[in-house]
């Protein structure tokens, strides 16, 4: 297994620390990317740019591979399924990305499965959202292709139905929530599965965006069992071959709602590659290959920080800030190599370790004070 040639599909930060991963165990990787500049551009073994959406050019990238891997849902599917019939490994499974690239066949798996989730109705226009008054307030998601916030408008009454997306999508009822959670679990082939430590995210007021975490996430213990129980559940249900994030809501009284998953690393699972025994991303490598899954104990209480580019900056990005970070003690930053910034674009991430869980914090918020990724002059 060690010695097979092994594709991702993407380039993105979250391929780069695929790579970073494959490189300890001299992986052969190929990483297929639309962008010539793609963090993995410069350390990928071997590089090619073009299309994850075409077929013609996700097939001819695979045809020639033993095992196939995926950085970001947003794939050509139809090239993948293509590739298992020639024989090809593709993990995780192309059954498992179809279900999750549309959030509407995302939401009626999990009822099907019985998994808890937030009540829903699915919807094709924005007139059939107009139906439902009384179903508010709810949010409004596209069923394709939201990503990142993008996607996904609140209508708290009939005055915000011009917010409305005109595509098919899903009106999910607003759920009061006391906080948000995520767990990533690993599962191979074998059915062997692991959870990593459940983690508390705290998201950017205006753009739905990671702000920091913290892991482990301050929970009674019955609601983090719950929380590792049901993303167990949702691996299983799937049958799904890698590792899944599985992010969560935990109501008032402790009931814990699937919010969304995805099929692969996750930002929620950056701090690992420090504060963990194993990392989500060796995890990936351990389960696509057939491994034994790493230990996913946590060495100590960690915080991650998203590096944001500043708002009023479009530009080459220079990291301000850079001296302070290093000179703290258990402060690990990760810069994912992206030439140009632009407002709220994800530049990079900042690992914090710290025993104490008041000093980690105060640690966070100095991290978040103290570095911009702002345009060089």
């Amino acid at each position: 297994m060690l010695s097979s040639r092994i594709g991702i599909l993407g380039g993105g930060q979250l391929g780069l620390m695929l790579l970073q991963a494959a490189v300890d165990w001299n992986l052969d990787i190929h990483v297929l990317d639309p962008d010539a500049e793609a963090p993995c551009r410069f350390i990928a073994p071997h590089f090619q740019q073009g299309s994850l959406q075409d077929f013609d050019t996700v097939y001819a990238f695979g045809k020639d591979l033993d095992i196939i891997t995926i950085e970001i849902e947003k794939v050509n599917v139809d090239a993948l399924e293509a590739l298992e019939k020639l024989g090809k490994r593709v993990f995780p499974q192309p059954s498992v990305i179809r279900k999750i690239q549309d959030k509407r066949i995302q939401k009626q798996f999990f009822r099907d499965h019985f998994l808890p989730t937030a009540d829903f109705i699915l919807t094709e226009t924005k007139a059939d959202v107009a139906l439902h008054l009384d179903f508010l307030p709810a949010f409004h998601k596209l069923g394709r292709d939201g990503y990142d916030g993008r996607g996904v408008q609140r209508i708290s009454s009939g005055a915000d139905l011009e917010k409305a997306f005109d595509a098919p999508g899903l009106l999910e009822t607003a759920v009061p929530f006391e906080k948000e959670i995520a767990v990533i679990v690993g599962r191979n082939a074998r059915g062997e599965m692991k959870t990593f430590p459940v983690v508390e995210m705290v998201f950017h007021p205006e753009h739905n965006l990671v702000d920091y975490l913290f892991a482990p996430a301050l929970l009674d213990e019955t609601v983090r069992l719950e929380a590792e129980s049901i993303a167990l559940r949702t691996a299983e249900a799937f049958g799904i071959v890698g590792v899944l994030a599985v992010e969560m809501f935990v109501r008032p009284g402790g009931e814990v709602l699937i919010n969304e998953v995805a099929p692969r690393p996750h930002n929620s699972g950056h701090h690992t590659i420090r504060a963990n025994a194993t990392s989500q991303y060796e995890q990936h490598w351990r389960a696509i290959l057939g491994l034994p899954l790493g230990s996913t104990e946590q060495f100590e209480p960690s915080a991650m920080v998203n590096l944001l580019g500043e708002d009023g900056h479009t530009g080459p990005a220079h990291y301000e800030g850079m001296e302070s970070l290093l000179a703290t003690a258990k402060v690990y930053p990760f810069l994912y190599g992206k030439a140009t910034t632009r407002p709220f674009r994800k530049m990079g991430h900042v690992t914090i370790l710290d025993q104490n869980t008041d000093d980690l914090k105060d640690k966070a918020e100095f991290v978040k004070k103290s570095i911009r990724v702002i345009s060089q002059a």
